[in-house]
């Protein structure tokens, strides 16, 4: 491969994304959400649209912001595939510092209640 395709080839189109569903088997749903100013108001508007992206690994799920980039047609609706996972809610929230909270919860209503 010749210098200029592989510059081309690594300027693909990116998205970032949100996971909707991991369910299938090395495939994800990512919802992508853009922002732009209308054409006639100026407002900004949110549009949303779904993409299939491949997951060789499974390692993405629910929730998981991802990037994905557009490759070659891998099936009838996949079109992208998983580049990497940004920010997980799993590793997000901490099990310990949960527990800690819902302790300092419950002894807060036994006081209140006596």
């Amino acid at each position: 491969m010749s210098d200029t395709q592989t510059q081309t080839r690594n300027r693909r189109r990116l998205l970032q994304g949100v996971v909707t569903s991991d369910k299938m088997d090395k495939s994800i749903t990512v919802l992508v959400e853009r922002r732009f100013a209308h054409p006639k108001y100026g407002k900004f508007v949110r549009s949303h649209k779904k993409y299939h992206a491949h997951d060789e690994l499974n390692e993405a799920h629910v929730g998981d912001t991802v990037e994905v980039a557009a490759t070659r047609p891998l099936s009838k609706t996949k079109r992208w595939r998983l580049v990497r996972i940004l920010e997980s809610p799993a590793l997000r929230t901490d099990p310990t510092a949960a527990e800690t909270g819902a302790e300092s919860m419950t002894s807060e209503v036994e006081g209140g209640d006596a």
